[in-house]
């Protein structure tokens, strides 16, 4: 299934020169990766504290955008710059799940908006993310299918909190939108599962 992960070659293109000048101050892939999901949950705890200041949530699509181009350029510099760890392998998945559920969580305080579909959406992501990871378990790679996976989630997101923001989102529309990324996600699940299994054989 498509995804917008597909794209992440020619993203890593544009943002090279940019993490060439991060190396040559000395940033390290685990200090972005770490400083990504720091911002994500001070976002995520502004959003849960004034849910009710709709302008906010167009900080989410801002962020999201940026978070991406960070989380390109964490997987950058320890590839091409000699960092990979094992600290660095387990940072990166944790902190996206982290940082996923603390800018995704706060719709569910929105006004309408069905907490147990917010709840569900996040829980069907993280156990996405882990059939992901479980690749290198079984003997596969790590899986990054779609049609519903990190760089997916934090466009439909996006697209959520900018709806929100200006309005144009009215609770029953949130809800029929978070209901099909649910779907995406479980489809989403049962990819990796199924593609992780077929690369072992």
């Amino acid at each position: 299934m498509p995804s917008i992960y597909q794209l992440k070659p020619r993203f890593q293109a544009l943002l090279r020169p940019s993490v060439q000048r991060l190396h040559a101050r000395g940033v390290t892939a685990n200090q972005v990766t770490v400083a990504a999901a720091a911002v994500s949950l001070l976002l995520g705890l502004l959003l849960a504290w004034r849910p009710d200041a709709n302008a906010l949530f167009l900080l989410v699509p801002l962020w999201m955008l940026m978070r991406m181009a960070l989380n390109a350029a964490d997987g950058m510099l320890a590839r091409e710059f000699g960092q990979q760890s094992t600290l660095g392998a387990y940072l990166n998945e944790l902190c996206d799940v982290i940082a996923d559920a603390a800018l995704c969580l706060p719709f569910a305080l929105l006004a309408g908006v069905s907490p147990s579909l917010v709840i569900l959406v996040v829980l069907a992501a993280v156990i996405s993310e882990y059939a992901g990871a479980m690749g290198p378990l079984v003997g596969a790679s790590r899986r990054y299918d779609g049609p519903m996976g990190k760089s997916d989630r934090a466009f439909a997101f996006g697209v959520l909190g900018a709806g929100v923001g200006v309005g144009w989102l009215a609770a029953s529309w949130i809800n029929g939108l978070l209901a099909v990324m649910l779907l995406l996600s479980l489809y989403t699940l049962y990819n990796r599962v199924r593609h992780g299994i077929a690369e072992t054989r």
